[in-house]
């Protein structure tokens, strides 16, 4: 009687898991999702913030470029300065709290440009937003590595991997309709900021730290993570040994130039697919903007497909579909490149869409699932910001200047022949880095932790 009263004990515990897990995966989708209210918003209300400035005597065309150069551009090295702190940040102080003080951070910075009326202001919230925004990613990675065993961080990842996909669609299309309905800029910017808002709450009333706060059972970690026993510990003392451990792990350096490659490509296509498609297919702009839908939409397709995959055939198999993604992909850039496709719109959008399959279920699994590994719940974070601070901070630069100025001086057939041979670069760096998965499992690098201990 009292095995048959532990086992209905234990079933019960096991059950309310599970149920509080998927509470916490749906809760950080919606609110990752609500950060890109505050992100999209200043790409989509764009023009009507020219407007609004050259309202006052300014030249347009002057107030497009500085805004260009003080908010989009300052921002992207914002953000991605950020994610090299942010990430041991949240290793120190947890996932929870540095998780919401993004969100809250976001909200008060877009309340603030809503309420600015010059371009220094502007760039002041612009680059508060997107600084503080950085630690919203590397919060829930810390929350996934409490909340779920290493078994299941392929399909969790790749669940919350959607908030970044189809989040930045719906906010789109909610301000596209803000927008539609008569609304300035100043009330979207206020409206984004209330949706995020209201996120917050539910998020920091419902979403915890750790299954221990509600006294289930705390799932391990991957036991060949880099710190080795230390990685079931989430409370580093300092963030310099965990830098130093990963630092001396070759397959972690090979990661970070795998996010290198892939950022590059995955921002090369988001920013610049609608302004190829109607410069070189003859589309117009509307259709150019349905078919850049395309590119969130397989991608969300294919990160399931990929952390569906990833789980069941374990590491080394993740390592071969990133493999075998970057090399077809390659393969579909050389051939947009060789190729001219005016008149020609079905084929284009079927390459476009196929780079997006073959590119983003890899892509999700960097400083996702693979972070994860690394780190475990010591580290996990501090892995991720880095990888992901890697891959922004030079990838987004050459996606969106290098690009630019490819298509101008090569056309779009040399601009995608560049981005072939970077491709191809970054699948000799996935072919290394699955020949080092398949050769031995992960024996826990030198950890620094102890040489202090």
């Amino acid at each position: 009687m009292a095995m048959d009263d532990a086992k209905e004990a234990e079933d019960a515990a096991a059950s309310r898991l599970r149920r509080r897990q998927w509470l916490t995966v749906g809760l950080m989708v919606a609110g990752y999702a609500g950060f890109y209210l505050c992100r999209s918003n200043l790409s989509a209300t764009m023009t009507m913030i020219i407007d609004d400035l050259a309202g006052s005597g300014g030249d347009r065309a002057a107030i497009k470029v500085r805004l260009s150069i003080w908010l989009v551009t300052l921002g992207s090295v914002a953000y991605a300065l950020g994610k090299f702190a942010a990430g041991s940040l949240t290793d120190l102080l947890g996932g929870r709290q540095n998780y919401l003080l993004g969100m809250a951070g976001a909200v008060v910075f877009t309340g603030i440009f809503a309420l600015g009326g010059s371009l220094p202001v502007f760039t002041l919230a612009w680059f508060g937003n997107r600084l503080i925004q950085s630690l919203g990613w590397p919060g829930m990675i810390k929350i996934t590595s409490r909340w779920f065993a290493h078994s299941s961080y392929n399909t969790v990842m790749g669940v919350i991997s959607l908030s970044f996909l189809f989040g930045d669609a719906a906010a789109r299309a909610l301000i596209g309709s803000l927008i539609d309905a008569g609304l300035g800029w100043r009330s979207i910017f206020a409206i984004a900021a209330g949706v995020l808002a209201v996120l917050w709450v539910i998020n920091a009333a419902l979403i915890r730290e750790s299954p221990g706060e509600l006294g289930l059972p705390e799932p391990r970690t991957n036991p060949d993570n880099l710190f080795g026993e230390l990685g079931e510990d989430p409370n580093p003392e300092s963030a310099g040994p965990l830098w130093a451990t990963l630092a001396r792990s070759p397959a972690f350096w090979a990661v970070c130039l795998l996010s290198l490659g892939l950022t590059t490509l995955r921002e090369a296509f988001s920013n610049w697919t609608p302004t190829y498609l109607v410069e070189d297919i003859g589309l117009t702009t509307v259709d150019a903007a349905w078919t850049s839908a395309l590119f969130p939409l397989l991608g969300g397709v294919s990160v399931i497909l990929a952390g569906y995959l990833g789980d069941r055939l374990g590491r080394r198999g993740r390592a071969t579909i990133i493999l075998v993604g970057i090399a077809l992909a390659t393969l579909v850039l050389w051939r947009l490149g060789s190729t001219r496709f005016a008149g020609r719109p079905a084929e284009a959008r079927v390459l476009v869409a196929a780079i997006a399959f073959l590119l983003i279920g890899p892509y999700s699994y960097l400083a996702g699932a693979i972070s994860l590994d690394f780190g475990g719940k010591r580290g996990g974070a501090t892995a991720c910001g880095i990888i992901d601070g890697f891959g922004y901070l030079f990838g987004s630069v050459i996606a969106g200047y290098a690009v630019a100025r490819m298509s101008v001086a090569l056309g779009w057939q040399g601009a995608f022949l560049a981005l072939a041979g970077i491709a191809g670069a970054t699948a000799i760096v996935a072919a290394w880095f699955l020949v080092d998965q398949v050769r031995s499992p992960r024996a826990p690098a030198h950890c620094a932790e102890k040489e202090t201990a």
